[in-house]
C-alpha cells in the first residue's frame, strides 16, 4: 500500500504526496520534521506536517527570494537570512561574487538534516568561507546585535509554531534597525488565495515602519493554493521600479545562473492580482 503524506495546512484544502523511502522522521526539540521521496519533487522536507522544500521546485523560491532584493539594491555586500536553515536561499546569496552572508536559524537539527539528505538545495554554502552559521533564535538576534546589512532574507515557516514570532511588528522593527541607509527586507508571506489576513497584517506591520511596502509573487508548484508572496519592505520607493535595462544590466554583470529568476519575471513579480490588491486596500 502506497503511503501518502496528507498536508491539511489551509483549512478545506490538502496537498497530497505519494511517499516513497522515508530519510528522516523525529520530532526535534521544536518541530516534527521528515524527509522523504515523491516521485514528482524528489526528496521533500515537511516540517509540523506542511510541505517547507522540495528538491525539483525549490529554485523558483529560492531565486525569487534572493535575487530580486539583490538586484534591485544593487550593491549589496552583506546579506542576513532568518531561518533558511535548508541553505537555499544561502546558496543563492553566495552566487555574487563579493557578498557575505550571515544565516541565523534556530533549529541545527534542520540545518544537519538538509546538509545529509537534501544537499543538492544548499550545494555547499554551509562550507563556504563567507558563510556566518549562528544558531540562534532570530527576533533575538536582531534585537542584540549591532551589525548592519543591506539585505535581509526573512526565509520562515508560516506564522505558526517557532515562526509566529518572525511575523509580529516587534520583529519587523528590529529588523529595519539592522538594515543600512537604503536596504531592503523581504520575507516569506504564505499564498494570498488562502492566507489573506497574513498577507494584510504584514502589509499593515510594515507600513508602520517603512516608506515603501509591497509584495511580489511567484508560484512554486509544490505550494498549495496559488502564487506566493514575498513581503517588500525599504525606505527607498525608486528600487521597486527600476528600468527593465537597470535589471538586466546588473543580472548580466553579476554573472550568475538562474533557471527562473529573469529581469522581465523580476519586474512583472510586482504586478498583483486584483484580488490581492483588495486584500491589501479594503477596510478590516
Amino acid at each position: 500500500m502506497i503511503e501518502v503524506f496528507d498536508e491539511n495546512l489551509h483549512s478545506g484544502v490538502n496537498l497530497a504526496l505519494e511517499v516513497g523511502e522515508i530519510y528522516y522522521r523525529e520530532k526535534t526539540d521544536l518541530q516534527d520534521l521528515m524527509i522523504f521521496e515523491n516521485p514528482r519533487f524528489g526528496r521533500v522536507m515537511s516540517l509540523d506536517g506542511a510541505v517547507q522544500t522540495t528538491e525539483k521546485d525549490e529554485f523558483i523560491y529560492h531565486e525569487m527570494f534572493v535575487h530580486v532584493p539583490v538586484l534591485a539594491h544593487g550593491n549589496v555586500k552583506r546579506i542576513l537570512i532568518i531561518g533558511g536553515g535548508d541553505g537555499g536561499a544561502a546558496r543563492q546569496a553566495m552566487k555574487y561574487k563579493n557578498v557575505d552572508v550571515t544565516l541565523v536559524d534556530i533549529d541545527r537539527t534542520v540545518i544537519d538534516l538538509s546538509i545529509k539528505y537534501m544537499p543538492s538545495v544548499s550545494g555547499g554554502a554551509f562550507e563556504d568561507p563567507r558563510m556566518n552559521l549562528v544558531v540562534a533564535d532570530g527576533c533575538k538576534f536582531v534585537k542584540e546585535t549591532d551589525e548592519k546589512w543591506d539585505v535581509i532574507v526573512v526565509d520562515s515557516t508560516d506564522p505558526h509554531g517557532p515562526g509566529e514570532v518572525l511575523f509580529t511588528q516587534e520583529f519587523y522593527t528590529d529588523c529595519k534597525s539592522c538594515l543600512s541607509d537604503g536596504g531592503i527586507i523581504v520575507t516569506q508571506n504564505g499564498v494570498p488565495f488562502v492566507q489573506s489576513d497574513e498577507l494584510r497584517n504584514s502589509y499593515d506591520r510594515f507600513g508602520t515602519i517603512f516608506e515603501d511596502v509591497s509584495f511580489y509573487m511567484a508560484t512554486i508548484p509544490s505550494y498549495v493554493g496559488g502564487p506566493l508572496a514575498f513581503g517588500w519592505a525599504t525606505d527607498n520607493p525608486r528600487l521597486r521600479k527600476l528600468d527593465l535595462g537597470v535589471l538586466a544590466d546588473r543580472y548580466l554583470a553579476a554573472e550568475i545562473k538562474t533557471d527562473y529568476y529573469t529581469p522581465e519575471i523580476h519586474q512583472a513579480s510586482f504586478v498583483l492580482p486584483l484580488y490581492v490588491q483588495k486584500v491589501l486596500t479594503e477596510e478590516k
